[in-house]
């Protein structure tokens, strides 16, 4: 487990956080650019020192500025991955990965050179110089690298950042196999949304150098008044399912949640496999009666909690289904439907609304 405490000031600029990263999880720090994410990365690292505070790695003190301890980076086991691969360009992949590995307090006996290559599907790369790779593929080998000091935390700063669309994909599954094969605590460093709920089991907002609400994906992403910094476009709710069954006829898939059976397209997930599903609060509508005749898969019953804002002309509304949905309509509707906290609704949500980029197990 992770445990940091840090407090700095910079010239126009300060960081004052809090936060616990559990073991054997993925932990995001989230926030818009400029709030702070790596700077608070980079004091973990020990790339920084701040003017106070606290890092432990279970009961081992990488940081006390009360006891005037202070490990350099070399001595606190942990791995860094960097927004850039920043590859040796004169070395070869296999000799880029050999560098990495040390002796290590934290061996690790799933991390081996064998084991990692497998692992990130670079064998076919292994003699090649960096400049002959794709982003994607610089950036597999730079994690390969980082993972073969057998560092007992992993830090990713923003890993994904300058690559396209589908590259991100590829590296996302990646990093997947990583939480589920080695069990390593990650802290993963990011502003985008879809990232942190594909990935992260905790997620830390940051905004301003200041910790704003720390907890479960779920539960950040479901709270109205976090939405200015988890992002207008992208708010919304998350919810933990479980696949039920694959139509493999209309190529549909059934997940089942607290709530009933979301049903979603053009994603065959194995039977029984958890999977978090990101429903945007644009994509969902709200009716006063069961709707009829319509070709929306997805219809629940559900009650009024939360009506957030109603100072502009967009309103989210969080409704309880069994699970917490949170639909955005206009303030004009709000007032002709006449909703208000414990009101009786029906939400409407498309099936194809939710792709596999809304989905994260």
């Amino acid at each position: 487990m992770l445990t940091v405490s840090l407090s700095h000031r910079f010239d126009n600029f300060s960081i004052d956080v809090k936060f616990i990263a559990k073991s054997g999880s993925i932990t995001s720090l989230f926030g818009q650019s400029g709030s702070g994410k790596t700077s608070i990365i980079n004091m973990i690292a020990g790339l920084q020192k701040p003017n106070s505070g606290i890092i432990k790695v279970g009961e081992d003190i990488l940081l006390n500025t009360n006891n005037n301890i202070y490990l350099p980076p070399e001595k606190r086991g942990l791995g860094y991955i960097f927004q850039d691969s920043r590859l040796f360009p004169h070395l070869n992949v296999s000799k880029n990965l050999l560098y990495g590995i040390r002796t290590s307090l934290f061996n690790n006996s799933q991390i081996t050179f064998d084991n990692i290559v497998d692992l990130l599907q670079i064998a076919p790369l292994l003699e090649r110089k960096p400049h002959t790779l794709s982003g994607g593929e610089k950036q597999r080998v730079a994690i390969g690298r980082a993972l073969l000091t057998q560092p007992r935390l992993l830090l990713m700063d923003e890993p994904l950042a300058s690559l396209d669309t589908q590259l991100r994909g590829e590296i996302l599954t990646f990093i997947e196999n990583l939480r589920d094969e080695l069990g390593l605590t990650i802290i993963y460093v990011s502003h985008s949304i879809e990232e942190v709920i594909r990935l992260a089991d905790q997620m830390v907002v940051i905004s301003d150098g200041v910790k704003k609400a720390e907890g479960n994906v779920e539960e950040i992403m479901s709270r109205l008044d976090l939405h200015p910094l988890t992002g207008m476009f992208d708010a919304g709710a998350v919810l933990l399912t479980k696949v039920k069954s694959y139509d493999k006829n209309y190529n549909l898939t059934e997940l089942s949640f607290n709530g009933g059976v979301l049903r979603v397209t053009g994603t065959n997930l194995p039977i029984g496999r958890t999977v978090r599903a990101h429903i945007k609060a644009r994509d969902v509508s709200i009716m006063l009666s069961h709707p009829k005749n319509t070709s929306i898969l997805n219809i629940f019953k559900g009650r009024v909690t939360e009506i957030g804002d109603h100072q502009g002309s967009q309103v989210d509304v969080k409704i309880d289904i069994g699970s917490p949905l949170v639909a955005r309509i206009t303030r004009k509707s709000i007032n002709e439907l006449g909703l208000h906290v414990g009101a009786s609704v029906f939400t409407m949500l498309k099936a194809v609304a939710i792709d596999r980029q809304s989905l994260g197990a």
